[in-house]
């Protein structure tokens, strides 16, 4: 029998940074964005991470996420097949789809060895896949699931900010702190999203993780 509070501990441990699944191991371009000078404080980084948290969390992958969540609540394996695929295919790096990957892949077997999962995909699955499959196995609520996966992207991403600008932890709390209304903004927002509009803009960090790709020192794998 699953209870709210039951639910509750479980999208905290999928969201948790101690869920070794690498994502410490990413930047999704800000460690670039760095290097060039594009992000050199407290403000500059919460202006990079909200900018992607609008313009490509939001509009991208918060919007795939729930139609993965519903078809894994259906037992639709066509619909998590072809909205992984897509999600995958706006990737705009090599980097970033191997960050997918890799997560998606490590969780795949974590969600296997819990019961969560009965097999693995014939693929290396994505991310955001297996965190719709982990959601709706556990019966986590639709906005709860976005709004989890939202904490979990932009938690990673102040924690890399912290080290590469670099920011002291206070820094980093502020910036959780003010990103939150936002995180709630467009997990709602999310759920009108029509298929047609679905897609990501947000030109700098594509162009800095492909600059990523070839920068002679770093600390992170995208």
């Amino acid at each position: 029998m699953r209870t709210d509070s039951t639910r509750l501990l479980r999208i905290l441990h999928l969201a948790s940074p101690a869920l070794p699944i690498g994502a410490f191991h990413f930047s999704q371009g800000l460690e670039y964005a760095v290097e060039a000078g594009w992000v050199q404080d407290e403000h500059g980084a919460l202006s990079w991470i909200s900018g992607v948290a609008r313009n490509a969390i939001g509009t991208l992958d918060l919007p795939v996420l729930l139609r993965l969540y519903r078809a894994a609540t259906a037992g639709d394996d066509d619909g998590l097949q072809r909205w992984d695929q897509f999600l995958l295919a706006a990737r705009e790096t090599e980097e970033l789809r191997a960050e997918d990957r890799h997560m998606g892949s490590a969780l795949a077997r974590i969600l296997k060895e819990l019961g969560a999962l009965s097999s693995s995909p014939n693929a290396p699955p994505g991310y955001a896949r297996m965190f719709a499959v982990a959601c709706a196995h556990w019966q986590i609520a639709e906005s709860e699931t976005l709004q989890a996966y939202a904490w979990t992207w932009t938690e990673n991403q102040v924690l890399a900010a912290v080290k590469l600008v670099p920011l002291g932890q206070n820094a980093g709390q502020r910036l959780l702190h003010a990103l939150v209304p936002l995180l709630e903004q467009i997990a709602i927002q999310a759920l009108a999203i029509d298929d047609e509009d679905i897609g990501a803009c947000a030109l700098l960090q594509g162009l800095a993780s492909a600059r990523h790709e070839h920068q002679y020192t770093r600390l992170f794998k995208s």
